[in-house]
């Protein structure tokens, strides 16, 4: 019984710092907001073919950082946009930008978002939900692959769930984000394992995930694919599966978990949010700039080179693709809990 007892009460250590940690970026979020609002103030003009500034709702060299400054190269390049900025705005998984673009009343801001904010809001409880924010459009979806150290036992998914299911606390996972632990749980799920009683180790992103496969003190990790995968390439991690429906090309020697009998594809997906205050025709010439973005050659090889995958969607349909997301993700929270 005491040792059932101990991985229980580590996992709700764990909870609670993770918890405390989301929080404590709140005072950071704030300063962020003050330079916000100034660069706004001093930005000048609304006119969304004259200025423009897109929010990265993380600090820079995130996912979300890169989303936002290819789609701008892509708008400078191809003269869509007379000025074009993008500013970061970090904090609580991203619902510091989420509270900040929910307040601005010009229609000519564009904030990256998707997954990771939705596991943030119901994470964290914050007062500040995508809700809140206009949908513009969804653009593309990143996945998360499956890796372990290089010498690692574990050939296979496989072989790793065996090892996972008959000692879940000794098999500790590690990853980079809110969503890389939402992947972890669908394949426990998927595996007949309760994800309480994983011992998860939270990074503070991708490569502090990394450090923790290669010294020891994780066993296997869900990560980003630009994160993960050029350790594989280097030697240093092997890959056992991908979460997506179909194989990625460029990299179709990666299975999907589905093919390895684990249907699991939850997808990091990104799209861009405008405030509230926009109306119908200033979201439709939004749309229409993002839809000129997305097809030049530079938005080709942005999504080429981060082995992303297009996935537009817009109007009612991506309304309703939210609310979904919301449920789905709110469920597996809850079976973090149990």
């Amino acid at each position: 019984m005491s040792q059932q007892a101990t991985p229980d009460a580590a996992t709700r250590s764990r909870r609670k710092k993770i918890l405390t940690g989301g929080f404590a970026v709140v005072a950071v979020g704030c300063v962020a907001a003050a330079s916000f609002f100034s660069i706004q103030a001093a930005s000048g003009g609304t006119d969304v073919r004259n200025n423009i500034t897109l929010i990265a709702p993380a600090a820079a060299g995130g996912g979300w950082d890169t989303f936002q400054r290819e789609l701008q190269q892509s708008m400078q390049t191809n003269d869509l946009v007379n000025n074009v900025q993008v500013i970061n705005v970090p904090g609580a998984g991203g619902t510091i930008a989420l509270g900040n673009v929910a307040q601005l009343p010009e229609a000519n801001n564009l904030m990256v978002g998707g997954t990771g904010q939705i596991a943030a809001q119901i994470q964290f409880g914050t007062t500040s939900t995508i809700q809140d924010v206009t949908p513009v459009a969804r653009v593309v979806e990143e996945y998360d692959i499956v890796v372990v150290p290089a010498d690692s036992p574990h050939q296979t998914m496989d072989d790793l769930v065996e090892a996972w299911q008959e000692n879940p606390s000794g098999t500790p996972w590690t990853g980079g984000g809110s969503f890389d632990q939402l992947v972890m749980t669908e394949i426990a799920l998927a595996a007949d394992i309760n994800p309480s009683d994983t011992t998860y180790i939270p990074s503070d992103g991708g490569g502090e995930a990394i450090q923790a496969l290669l010294n020891g003190t994780a066993a296997a990790s869900a990560g980003g694919f630009a994160d993960m995968y050029p350790q594989v390439e280097s030697g240093r991690l092997r890959v056992l599966g991908v979460a997506s429906e179909d194989r990625l090309e460029g990299v179709d020697d990666i299975p999907t978990l589905a093919e390895e009998g684990y249907d699991v594809t939850l997808t990091n997906w990104r799209a861009l949010f405008a405030p509230p205050s926009a109306t119908e025709d200033e979201v439709a010439e939004l749309r229409e700039l993002v839809d000129e973005a997305v097809v030049t050659p530079e938005w080709a090889a942005t999504v080429e080179r981060n082995y992303w995958r297009e996935a537009p969607l817009q109007g009612e349909e991506f309304d309703q693709f939210i609310e979904d997301e919301t449920v789905r993700i709110g469920g597996l929270f809850e079976e973090m809990e149990q």
